[in-house]
């Protein structure tokens, strides 16, 4: 099992336990997972584990088994210990020490409890079992096929598919869905007639503790049990759900739940029959209720045939409005799933106002580690930083992201079939970072980033030095050669990837940065726009609001300004797009030779593929650099003050 793919915990990691004698007490199936995994590195390295006592290494023993995720790791007397409460804290206690290295058996420590601050830690896979004649295999996706899925089927062979749970254990991650949001025909049937194949990728997770969880339509009553109608408040559909969920449950007894986009962007919902979102919620809620589930209900709901001419309506309130008049409504097992921002997973935007504004419902914060918006995984780009400013934003000037999301941290998975599971081996950094930051929000990415290094790459300093230039400054590097100002898209249209600035500036999706010769952005104020800045709490409200306390970074979100706009860091906005536009390629043109300069301490297959990403990366970022200054410089007119070339 271990050895075979390139990611986080190769052989190589497991050394020090691998050499050492190791105790294990406790029984059940996931003492079995840790028993397992300290054996084959006994096995590979020299080393023994054993269930009987006598002096020892390392002691990793269940107290109990009351599903607690924690657990205490200390060391004295020459003796690591790792104890725990719970059967997955226990394996979370393993990769504890398996992080740790050779520090984990060295000097004395005092016990120290490690806790999940987040129960749930979730990954979306946008999977569909057939594949979608345009969206293909995985929507979004950048990373190959699916894991789960092949030829309209589950694949036969799924132990893949425990690898990839192993690797999620390993960060912290303790859900999947495992199809896509956008439910068609064929995934509709995973909750009928298809269950045997949920039943079967779940069986392939659950030596790791992640509960699997299906993405559902609305209109499956009608869709699958040929009824005449999905409306919530209706008792047959109840009664429908009902029993499809107690099928789910006497197939996957740990079944997590239903995960439901609905009225949005075509997909079914309450709407329909004059119900509420949480009228549609509660329905599914009360359905799984008995058993212990959850339902994920998205707030991804907007006008997408919005007027491009009417400057009234914003994509950007749409949530907020929609959802905050039914704080208090939903059940305690329903889960409001809230994107971090207003619109969609943008390089920059501003935190969503819903998150903070609902304290009576329970909330997920949605991240999206697939970089639909961010380079494909073609482009090397690192989004922990982005995370954690999401995750420590103090939404009423007080309390954080983190302490609002009682539901849980949800990311989009950017996993695939690919031999490197994310298509650009470095982007297994952000899933990495991603588990990590689900259980430990407040913690600093770059120490996760480190992590991740040293568990994938080793800890040859050159190496790593090389890697952390690399990915650290990512995030903000593509900021400066896409979007500018936070103002966002300006994207092809429909796939998403590389430049055009009017690609959806006419379009019905509500997408628009206004840009005209006199100046670009939206003004979202509420003194003479939409009103979007009044959906925050007051400080933050007034600092949205104003054009000069506005952060530079969000302006063009936020405002409509002209090109001569002064902005705190002392350049205009003309000159600030030129100058970061070409900063970015720059910044691109370095990190590619930091990764050329490591070519000998990096596998030559890896670094072929990270070559070749790169190369695909640069030639991008010229294109954006390019299209974008030449448009805005045709649109306002004002040259360069630098002279450069532009277009």
């Amino acid at each position: 099992m271990q050895g075979v793919d390139p990611a986080w915990l190769p052989d190589v990691v497991f050394r020090p336990i691998g050499t050492r004698r190791t105790l294990i007490r406790g029984s059940g199936p996931l003492v079995d997972t840790v028993h397992g995994e300290v054996a084959e590195a006994c096995e590979r390295f020299g080393g023994s584990v054993s269930r009987e006592p006598e002096p020892y290494d390392l002691v990793l023993e269940l107290t109990g088994d009351d599903g607690s995720e924690g657990f205490v790791h200390g060391r004295r007397d020459g003796c690591t210990t790792v104890t725990a409460s719970g059967a997955r804290g226990l394996l979370y206690g393993l990769f504890h020490v398996v992080r740790l290295g050779e520090s984990a058996f060295r000097g004395v420590s005092q016990p120290e409890e490690h806790r999940p601050e987040s129960a749930l830690r979730m990954l979306d896979h946008w999977d569909n079992v057939a594949v979608h004649p345009v969206m293909g295999q995985v929507e979004r996706g950048y990373a190959g096929g699916s894991l789960f899925w092949e030829d309209g089927r589950a694949r036969g062979d799924l132990d893949r598919v425990r690898r990839y749970g192993r690797l999620l254990a390993a960060c912290g991650i303790n859900a999947v869905a495992v199809n896509n949001v956008n439910v068609h025909a064929a995934e509709a049937r995973l909750l009928t007639e298809r269950l045997a194949e949920v039943a079967d990728i779940a069986g392939a997770l659950r030596p790791y503790g992640i509960r699997v969880h299906l993405s559902v339509t609305f209109a499956a009553p009608m869709v699958l049990g040929g009824l005449p109608t999905a409306d919530p408040l209706d008792p047959e559909v109840s009664a429908w759900w009902a029993e499809a969920t107690a099928r789910v449950y006497a197939a996957v007894p740990d079944f997590g739940g239903f995960v439901v986009k609905a009225d949005s962007e075509g997909q079914p919902g309450p709407f329909a029959y004059g119900r509420t979102h949480a009228d549609g919620a509660n329905m599914l809620a009360a359905a799984v209720e008995p058993y212990g589930g959850t339902v994920h209900w998205r707030a991804f709901v907007y006008d997408h045939r919005q007027d491009w001419r009417d400057r009234s309506t914003d994509r950007a309130r749409a949530a907020y409005d929609h959802f905050v008049p039914l704080d208090g409504q939903f059940a305690d097992n329903a889960v409001l799933q809230v994107k971090h921002g207003p619109m969609d997973f943008q390089v920059r935007e501003p935190v969503s106002p819903l998150i903070g504004a609902m304290p009576g419902t329970r909330l997920a914060v949605e991240l999206q580690a697939t970089q639909e918006y961010t380079g494909q995984q073609r482009h090397a780009c690192w989004l922990g930083p982005m995370w954690s400013e999401v995750l420590r934003f103090g939404i009423d000037g007080e309390s954080t992201v983190g302490g609002s999301a009682r539901g849980g941290l949800v990311a989009v998975s950017n996993v695939g079939d690919d031999p490197f599971w994310t298509g650009h081996p470095l982007a297994q950094a952000n899933l990495y970072t991603f588990g990590r930051l689900a259980w430990e929000p407040g913690g600093d990415p770059h120490r996760f980033l480190d992590e991740w290094i040293g568990l994938t790459f080793g800890s040859a300093p050159g190496l790593a030095k090389g890697l952390r230039s690399i990915l650290d400054g990512s995030w903000r590097t593509y900021e400066k050669y896409t979007a500018p100002l936070g103002v966002g898209f300006m994207v092809q249209p429909g796939h998403h990837y590389g430049p055009s600035v009017d690609g959806y500036e006419y379009s019905p999706w509500g997408t628009y940065h206004f840009a005209d010769r006199d100046g670009v952005g939206v003004d979202r104020s509420v003194a003479s726009g939409t009103g979007y800045a009044g959906q925050y709490a007051k400080p933050w409200a007034e600092v949205y609001e104003s054009v000069e306390t506005c952060p530079d970074e969000l302006l063009l979100f936020f405002h409509h300004v002209s090109y001569g706009h002064l902005l705190h860091s002392g350049k205009t906005v003309i000159q600030h797009i030129y100058d970061t536009h070409f900063e970015g390629v720059t910044e691109v043109e370095a990190a590619r030779e930091v990764w050329d300069s490591l070519a000998d301490l990096v596998d030559p297959a890896r670094h072929a593929r990270v070559t070749e990403r790169f190369e695909e990366q640069l030639r991008s970022a010229r294109e954006w650099r390019d299209q974008v200054n030449s448009y805005f410089f045709r649109k306002s007119g004002v040259p360069d003050e630098r002279g450069r070339t532009i277009h």
